[in-house]
């Protein structure tokens, strides 16, 4: 089932973030954060009136999903850039898809044109997940982070609204 997050979902939230800091390139960050900070990132969001959509089974969150300002200047107010996040153990099942589908008609309803996604070079399901969903790619830039030792490529992707 897909809904609107609430406050009692955050902990699920936080592992999933949590794991992907710990576990993987999706999150460019190296330390894992707090409940304070998930609880503050949701509370802006929905400040902000951009959805924080969660795919939730019995109780368990299972993935996550939102989209945030592009970058903060007035000239880019159509755009919004999405995150999109499933927990390791529920991959596979369509989760992904579901949840960054459910994005589009919120981001329209607030006038957004184009939604993009930075991806890790090299993470080839998202990149065909977004693929699929009709974003295209539109840039690269070649090495301009690490995590885990090495440098990342970042891949920026987008879809007309």
């Amino acid at each position: 089932m897909l809904r609107a997050a609430m406050e009692a979902d955050l902990v699920g939230i936080l592992a999933i973030y949590n794991h992907a800091v710990l576990n993987s390139t999706a999150i460019w960050n190296d330390t894992p954060t707090d409940l304070a900070n998930r609880a503050a990132w949701l509370r802006d969001r929905q400040a902000k009136g951009y959805p924080v959509i969660v795919a939730e089974e019995g109780g368990e969150v299972l993935g996550y999903a939102s989209f945030g300002d592009f970058r903060p200047f007035d000239g880019f107010r159509i755009s919004v850039e999405h995150s999109v996040y499933v927990a390791e153990t529920a991959r596979g099942r369509g989760l992904g898809r579901a949840l960054v589908e459910a994005l589009f008609e919120p981001a329209r309803t607030l006038g957004k044109k184009v939604m993009i996604g930075g991806i890790t070079g090299g993470n080839e399901a998202s990149l065909a997940l977004h693929a699929r969903l009709g974003f295209q790619e539109t840039g690269r830039m070649p090495g301009i982070g690490t995590k885990f030792g090495r440098r990342l490529d970042l891949v920026f992707l987008q879809k007309d609204l």
